[in-house]
């Protein structure tokens, strides 16, 4: 029994050794990302029809993903939709030289956070993350202002609002006095009366909008993107 386990034993460090080789010698793939066949994608429409630079770039999770009528809903501005469903702040920032930088824009609209509070991360990591994110595009667009639309409060995720509201406040203050930074508040707008989400914004699941929350959305945000972002 003992000879058996040592020679078990050898045989693992063996495979694990030849393991470790092969991947100092290129031959085991990387893993693949969480949406890589979404950033490809993009990729792809871009070689058959790149959009031109100067424009503006909308990016996060589902509710971008899903905002159909973006294109329609603000006339005369040329606007990029790189939304991709799921994902949190982090995987913006780390997507960001692939599906920001190369349309060299004015500005970068930027929703997520949803799905990092919804998953139980902290809102000081909310803040980590999106400050990656503006580095990685000023480092390569100095001049581009990017702007934080808030994270929105919806029915299915009330139970996490309180850290919802500190996300946004710690966003808010980071991007308070600096001039190619702003925060867009969609949270207050999309409460009622009675200071709940509003469920007429929503889609059925009460989580993703619907016709009116987007109308809602580009009514607060087309003076905005008029000005060129200021």
């Amino acid at each position: 029994m003992i000879v058996l386990l040592r020679r078990s034993q050898a045989g693992l460090l063996l495979a694990a050794g030849l393991l470790l080789a092969a991947q100092a010698a290129g031959q085991v793939a990387a893993p693949v990302r969480p949406w890589e066949a979404d950033i490809r994608a993009f990729e792809e429409l871009d070689r058959k029809n790149p959009p031109a630079p100067g424009g503006v770039v909308f990016v996060g999770s589902s509710s971008i993903r899903m905002w159909s009528s973006l294109a329609a809903d603000f006339p005369g501005t040329p606007v990029v939709n790189r939304g991709f469903g799921g994902s949190a702040m982090a995987d913006v920032a780390a997507y960001a030289d692939r599906i920001v930088i190369p349309y060299a824009p004015r500005l970068v609209v930027v929703y997520a956070g949803d799905n990092d509070i919804n998953d139980g991360k902290a809102p000081a990591q909310v803040l980590a993350d999106y400050r990656t994110l503006v580095e990685r595009v000023h480092e390569k667009l100095p001049e581009a202002r990017i702007a934080f639309l808030s994270i929105k409060p919806s029915p299915a995720r009330w139970s996490r609002v309180e850290a919802m509201r500190e996300a946004n406040a710690l966003v808010r203050g980071y991007t308070a006095g600096d001039s190619l930074l702003a925060y867009v508040d969609l949270f207050t707008p999309m409460l009622g009366e009675d200071g709940m989400p509003r469920p007429n914004l929503f889609l059925e699941a009460g989580l993703h909008l619907n016709a009116d929350g987007y109308a809602l959305w580009t009514s607060i945000l087309a003076p905005y993107l008029a000005e060129g972002g200021r």
